[in-house]
């Protein structure tokens, strides 16, 4: 098969996959989606013409579970992690059955994603694992590989294992806020260490060396899922989070880079009706803002030192929140105070917030002034990521309120932003054919903050049908099967297989370089993965039905028609 780089150019249509890697069943996995099932994923793909498979983040993430909510900017989720011996040789079969026993293993495969559950049975492997490598028994030879890339990797590793082993310390939670003092900083840590009895200082320690030996295993794993991507000549797209959280080790460790004043979110939008707040006010991520001046006094050390290590990894970074770069919305309270906001009018928030209110940083786009500097921020910064990423390499996530700067900056760096046909409108409210898509972009129905295809249009029909907006639903239903190309449905109409097949392979027929459809859409599933603003055991843990290696019997249909229409696109690979 062709190298992925060989063909990753905008001369090259692709067809592509967007799949959270939670809610992807392979034949061994323990409840969640892991690096040997996401090879069982490429494999099936290469097969039906895919050429590029998007995941979500895959950066350890807080107790919450969402990938956007992130402790680390560089260190990998163990649960993304296979525990199976032949890809964790420091376990042996015997031990790890006798392990996975003390586990209701059945119930994690077959239903939602239980994350606390699976992450302590990963924990419990893994550390047993830690402790043969370290054993009298352990290999030496894997032992100078360990700690070849500790010393490679020294200038964010340890102080994100000495940050996960406080976490542990202090009844395994990440809110720094509510750690003893002297665990608040790395220096007082440090000072704090130094003074422990020297058997409690041990423990401090192997549970230091414990939380570099889990990087170690992930980042071994993660380049050995690049190498399968390069055999299969399918190339591999992973996402850069718009934010850390702030009870993340980045925080914890430089605290100066961030703006810990406000909070990062994204205006209001009609589009969230099952959220209110996030109509009224927008959505309040949580996460600190960057202080881009303290970044700029090491030419933006963080950002390249992120970049590098990802891009080992994935062939293709997706930007998350790309208007974030030239101007970000903010809160000036954080999440949990939501619900106390929800019921009040802008007089009586500025009553509990000193005058403040929700906004854009660094500035609004109210005078040509600030609309100048916002731009020249964003060009600087996405300049920035251009010389780690290289050309045709980076994807701006560039969707929501888009300043009429954004686009222009991207296209003159050769970037690519997003396509979502619902939202290409002409001057008469049309939809764009996708004939006229820029090459240099990324075609896509849905990301993973909104409805599969199939619930729009069954929204959509519902309304047709029963109520007073029946004639906007309608319209709706004639534009994205007039963009599709699809004459002689009579409309409105359920969602039938005639529907789903245009829905595909009108994406495909677009002029974008890529074209990705949500692993929901390619089996026309009404299945969600996340719910914005929604906070619960439920979010981010949804599985697509049945095993990789049941999909062609499960979705015979929707298989078939998707790797028609991938061919009859001429996103094949030649």
């Amino acid at each position: 098969m062709d190298d992925p780089k060989s063909f990753l150019n905008p001369d090259t249509k692709i067809a592509g996959i967007l799949a959270p890697l939670s809610a992807i069943r392979g034949s061994n996995d323990i409840g969640i989606g892991d690096t040997e099932a996401l090879v069982e994923l490429a494999r099936w793909a290469a097969g039906k013409g895919f050429r590029l498979i998007q995941i979500l983040p895959v950066n350890e993430p807080g107790s919450d579970h969402s990938p956007y909510n992130i402790i680390s900017s560089m260190a990998i989720d163990p649960s993304t992690l296979s525990i199976r011996p032949e890809w964790l040789p420091d376990i042996g079969t015997a031990a790890m059955r006798a392990i996975l026993k003390k586990h209701d293993v059945a119930v994690l495969k077959s239903g939602p994603v239980c994350h606390a559950k699976v992450a302590a049975l990963k924990h419990e492997v893994l550390a047993a694992a830690h402790r043969n490598l370290r054993g009298p028994r352990g290999d030496a030879k894997r032992v100078g590989e360990f700690e070849e890339f500790c010393e490679e990797e020294a200038d964010w590793l340890h102080g994100y294992a000495v940050f996960r082993a406080l976490c542990a310390w202090n009844g395994n939670t990440e809110v720094v806020s509510n750690w003893p003092v002297e665990h608040r900083s790395p220096i007082a840590a440090t000072e704090w260490s130094a003074t422990l009895p020297a058997g409690r200082r041990a423990r401090f320690d192997e549970l230091v060396d414990f939380f570099c030996y889990v990087q170690w295993v992930a980042m071994s794993q993660w380049l050995e899922v690049r190498r399968a991507f390069d055999e299969l000549g399918i190339a591999l797209m992973g996402d850069i989070p718009v934010g850390v959280s702030i009870y993340s080790a980045d925080v914890w460790a430089e605290p100066g880079i961030f703006d810990l004043s406000r909070s990062s979110g994204a205006p209001p939008e009609k589009v969230f009706q099952s959220d209110p707040f996030t109509m009224k006010w927008g959505q309040n991520w949580g996460f600190p803002l960057y202080n881009w001046e303290a970044m700029s006094r090491d030419n933006f050390a963080w950002w390249r030192r992120r970049l590098q290590l990802t891009r080992s990894v994935f062939h293709l970074l997706r930007v998350d929140h790309a208007l974030g770069f030239f101007r970000i919305y903010s809160f000036p309270w954080r999440p949990e105070e939501n619900e106390r906001f929800l019921p009040l009018d802008e007089m009586q928030a500025r009553e509990l917030t000193g005058g403040r209110l929700p906004g854009f940083v660094p500035y609004d786009d109210a005078t040509l002034e600030n609309r100048e500097y916002n731009r020249r921020q964003g060009e600087m910064l996405f300049r920035v990521l251009l010389e780690e990423t290289g050309p045709h390499r980076i994807v701006a996530e560039d969707l929501g309120e888009v300043s009429p700067y954004v686009r222009p900056v991207l296209k003159a760096l050769d970037i690519p932003g997003f396509k979502i046909p619902q939202w290409e409108r002409g001057e008469n409210g049309s939809l764009v054919p996708g004939s006229d898509y820029e090459r240099l972009s990324m075609a896509t129905f849905a990301t993973h903050d909104h409805p599969p295809l199939r619930q729009f249009w069954e929204d959509w029909f519902k309304e047709a049908t029963t109520n007073d907006a029946k004639n906007d639903s309608l319209h709706e239903m004639k534009a994205l099967m007039a963009f599709c190309g699809a004459k002689g449905l009579e409309l409105p109409c359920p969602f039938t297989r005639e529907v789903h097949q245009a829905l595909v392979k009108g994406l495909f027929a677009s002029n974008s370089w890529l074209a990705v459809h949500q692993i929901t859409d390619v089996f026309g599933l009404s299945d969600r993965f996340n719910v914005p603003g929604a906070i619960g055991d439920e979010n981010w843990t949804a599985r697509i039905k049945g095993s990789i290696n049941e999909w062609d019997f499960l979705y015979s249909e929707a298989v078939s028609g998707v790797a028609e229409s991938i061919s009859a696109s001429g996103r094949l690979p030649a």
